[in-house]
């Protein structure tokens, strides 16, 4: 399915390269891996079993620079996704981190910066759970943008601010 040197998501971890395809032994059964390595952390490894279609499927591909164009552009337009409640705000947002589908981590990082932004005009502070689930989901999508738009991790948000604010 996948080819050694491919560029793939896999879950929270982001981008990875394929750098083999291995064998293990486990008892009396051989196993064939994946091996990926996060492009942005140098010194981890992931295995994922070929034979297990549930984290095969949680490979994706890496977007291409017209569809982060294109997500960029419909950003002003995403609606909020804030849930009063904190434990369903919890489930919600671990739920979106953990599909990674691009669309909805945008409408979670513009939901929780701009709650971010309204606890500090009262001079509070966003929650840190919700903190964390901004971290994580910007982590995510700006490795993946920084990846394709070759660009650091750092220079993801000014770019998408210059391009919307050049639209």
């Amino acid at each position: 399915m996948y080819k050694i040197g491919t560029t793939v998501i896999y879950r929270s971890e982001g981008v990875c390269r394929i750098t083999d395809i291995t064998v293990k032994r486990f008892r009396d059964k051989k196993i064939e891996y994946y091996v990926l390595k996060p492009v942005y952390k140098e010194n981890s490894e992931i295995f994922v079993p070929k034979d297990n279609l549930e984290l095969v499927g949680k490979m994706k591909r890496v977007m291409t620079k017209e569809e982060i164009y294109s997500l960029i552009n419909n950003m002003p337009n995403e609606e909020s996704i804030w849930i009063a409640n904190e434990n369903d705000r919890k489930e919600k947002y671990k739920e979106i981190l953990v599909r990674g589908d691009r669309t909805e981590l945008v409408q979670l990082i513009k939901t929780l910066y701009v709650h971010k932004q309204n606890q500090k005009q009262v001079g509070k502070k966003l929650h840190l759970a919700d903190e964390r689930f901004l971290k994580d989901a910007e982590r995510m999508l700006y490795d993946e943008f920084a990846f394709v738009l070759d660009i650091t991790p750092s220079q993801v948000l000014p770019f998408i601010v210059g391009e919307i604010e050049g639209a």
